[in-house]
């Protein structure tokens, strides 16, 4: 069963969890090919809220950020994969070159991104921090990249 589902259905889907007091996790990425530094990303995401939703750029945006011969795997297979998870409460596709839109919709309470961002890069953040939301980071895992893996193939 997919998670994905529509911005404005999702607004919509949580206002009575956020009305209960539940706080809402957002994060965002290609998540090309899924491997353990996203699922361990995910997971530690989770753990800061009670719903994550994971924002995933559409196949046109991955194209703009990534290069014409990315994503590997298109946007349903994707959100798909993501729906898998057990950590993963909703997906939502966004075509935009980052997930401001998407934020500024959902108003998480807190907004991850990974280690490897800086708290001031991160897209969302400071319009996160106008309402009381926090922007939390989370360690990065070495080693494990979808750029990285390719890399290896391509050698093979």
């Amino acid at each position: 069963m997919t998670k994905l589902t529509p911005l404005k259905t999702l607004v919509q889907k949580l206002a009575p969890l956020r009305a209960r007091g539940k706080r809402i996790v957002f994060t965002n990425g290609c998540f090309d090919i899924l491997h353990k530094g996203h699922t361990s990303y995910l997971q530690k995401a989770k753990k800061l809220g009670d719903v994550l939703v994971v924002g995933l750029n559409a196949d046109a945006s991955v194209r703009r950020i990534k290069g014409a011969d990315r994503p590997l795997n298109r946007q349903r297979d994707r959100a798909e994969v993501l729906s898998a998870l057990s950590c993963v409460d909703h997906v939502v596709i966004f075509s935009e070159a980052t997930p401001l839109k998407a934020i500024q919709a959902i108003r998480p309470h807190i907004l991850v991104k990974g280690g490897d961002w800086k708290k001031k890069d991160v897209v969302g953040g400071s319009f996160v921090e106008t309402y009381g939301g926090a922007v939390r980071l989370v360690p990065y895992v070495r080693g494990f990249s979808t750029s990285e893996l390719l890399r290896k193939i391509q050698t093979l």
